[in-house]
């Protein structure tokens, strides 16, 4: 199993406790890229891709909505890479 793999399954085995640079990690490997976002909060999206993933720190975590985001992205782009 990858690093990348582990990333992916630890996002998904416990979404209440996703740290902020892990969910900002996974997003850039499945090619979303850095779109803006200022102080505590960062914003990804991708070419093609309608929805963009904002996650904001949370004394280190991201919010269980945007995990949800986070991995329903991983679910459609995870088999391209």
């Amino acid at each position: 199993m990858t690093r990348r793999d582990k990333r992916f399954s630890a996002i998904r085995r416990n979404p209440k406790a996703v740290r902020f640079e892990e969910a900002c990690v996974a997003a850039e490997s499945i090619k979303f890229s850095r779109k803006g976002g200022e102080g505590s909060h960062r914003v990804y999206a991708r070419a093609g891709e309608p929805t963009i993933l904002n996650f904001q720190n949370r004394q280190g975590l991201i919010a269980e909505y945007q995990v949800r985001q986070l991995i329903a992205m991983l679910d459609k782009y995870e088999e391209e890479e």
